[in-house]
């Protein structure tokens, strides 16, 4: 197992700032990424040769609980997890709503983890996918959003372990990073909230005094 991820403790406060989706912050990024625990793909395909399935297996890897939503496949399994035909059909809670689907079907699936309860605190559109309307309707209802980013990627960048195939992962560590076997990203959950909007904060401490 690889040793934590390195930085400074993340100050979350103060005003807010309206938030830049053409880049983010490592901060941002790694916040989430270590934050939430269960994922839900939509548009996660049981052919192991589509991004989504390498991602999702990735993922799953690494210790987070995967639930994959495809209506073609409901009450398949694929890796073990059982499928969904949507996000309301599932039975548990929900942190994270990944987007494998064309950005077009971005904003009725946020519209639809709108309704779960509890919401997700995260929606993430798959690289190549960002619709505005969508993130701007989640950050409203207190959600974090990433668009046109791979999660998958993001980890193995902000982990060090894609250093090790050649590629500039933008992240300088001293420390070596351990080749081989799997490894889960570990950071103070009191340092972890990533990137915060007023929203968001308003929800959190909405549901901190439930």
């Amino acid at each position: 197992m690889a040793g934590p991820l390195n930085g400074p403790p993340i100050e979350i406060a103060g005003a807010a700032q309206a938030m830049d989706h053409n880049s983010y912050s490592d901060v941002y990024i790694r916040g989430i990424l270590n934050t939430v625990k269960t994922i839900a793909m939509v548009g996660t395909s049981e052919k192991d040769v589509r991004p989504s399935y390498f991602a999702f297996k990735y993922l799953l890897e690494r210790g987070y609980h995967m639930i994959p939503v495809n209506p073609g496949h409901a009450g398949d399994t694929m890796l073990g997890q059982r499928f969904y035909a949507r996000l309301s059909d599932i039975p548990e809670p929900v942190d994270m709503v990944d987007i494998f689907r064309a950005a077009p079907y971005a904003l009725p699936i946020v519209q639809e983890a709108l309704t779960l309860k509890p919401r997700p605190q995260v929606i993430w559109m798959q690289l190549g996918i960002r619709n505005d309307e969508a993130a701007a309707l989640a950050e409203s209802s207190g959600m974090k959003v990433v668009m046109n980013r791979c999660p998958k990627i993001e980890y193995g960048r902000l982990s060090s372990e894609i250093a090790w195939l050649g590629v500039n992962t933008r992240t300088i560590s001293a420390k070596k990073a351990t080749i081989g076997g799997v490894q889960r990203m570990t950071l103070n959950r009191s340092t972890a909230q990533g990137g915060a909007t007023a929203a968001a904060d308003r929800a959190q401490r909405e549901d901190s005094g439930r």
